[in-house]
């Protein structure tokens, strides 16, 4: 194995990631190569002094003033299409021809939906206007549906960025299917980026109101193993008073194996809900 490649794996090593098979690769490479092992030797140093500093906790309010400015930025999401057009346009050029050359799949396809949209809404407007409320209607639901598809096609993706990209476009949806929410829960219990988790919770956090999406997200907090994770959770629960969560919280205290912090945070959430 090579030099890079054993240091792409010095963060993972470092915070005990690593399978046994691939602690035992990092070991004997930095056993005779002596210029990975000083790197590792100056990286733990870091991490050592990294680790004295003292550690700031987010006031219990932060997550839900998060919440409500997710909110706010969903319910003018139509407003804000043309700035956030604009945005795209200001990218640089790299980023600019990767659109337009369709290197993704999942863009191509939304730009192609897009211009077959705009081009029935030009058609209606030709027409004079004599379309009704009904094909309006309908218009509209063809947006969320090519938004939908262009979700799923997103968290399908290797790539845990494009993945996260595709949480986004699931949360500009009023309305989710059951594919949605499906793949969104996929998403917050079995995704192994923890980043993508997160964006799980807070797209979820737009649904909460959604039959089913309480309860799913209780029974999630059961199988959740990164802290950063539960802590989300447990405040999304408690923000919510979802009283199902009770039983879930004393559960997770009860079963010994969370980090002070999450387990703080369990224990205080359990007494607002109670």
């Amino acid at each position: 194995m090579t030099c890079e490649r054993i240091q792409e794996k010095f963060s993972d090593y470092l915070t005990g990631d690593l399978d046994a098979g691939s602690r035992r690769r990092v070991q004997a490479h930095i056993a005779g190569c002596a210029a990975c092992r000083a790197d590792l030797e100056d990286l733990t140093m870091v991490w050592a002094k990294l680790g004295v500093l003292p550690e700031e906790q987010p006031g219990p309010g932060l997550r839900h003033r998060f919440y409500g400015l997710l909110e706010d930025y969903k319910n003018a999401l139509p407003a804000a299409e043309r700035p956030a057009g604009q945005a795209e346009r200001a990218r640089p050029s790299g980023s600019r021809r990767e659109w337009f050359i369709f290197r993704r799949p999942a863009f191509a396809a939304s730009f192609a939906s897009l211009l077959l949209l705009a081009g029935l809404g030009a058609g209606w407007f030709l027409a004079g206007g004599r379309a009704d409320a009904g094909r309006l209607t309908l218009l509209s639901r063809e947006v969320q549906n090519m938004r939908q598809e262009v979700a799923l096609a997103l968290l399908d993706r290797s790539s845990a960025a494009d993945r996260i990209m595709g949480i986004g476009y699931s949360a500009s949806v009023d309305k989710p299917d059951g594919r949605t929410l499906e793949a969104l829960f996929e998403a917050l219990d079995r995704d192994p980026s923890p980043n993508v988790r997160l964006a799980a919770v807070d797209a979820l956090y737009l649904f909460r109101n959604t039959p089913g999406v309480r309860e799913s997200l209780v029974r999630s907090l059961g199988v959740q193993t990164y802290p950063l994770v539960q802590i989300a959770l447990i405040d999304f629960l408690v923000d919510v008073r979802e009283e199902r969560a009770a039983e879930a919280l004393k559960r997770l205290i009860e079963a010994g194996e969370l980090t002070p912090e999450v387990k703080k945070r369990a224990e205080q959430g359990l007494q607002q809900i109670i």
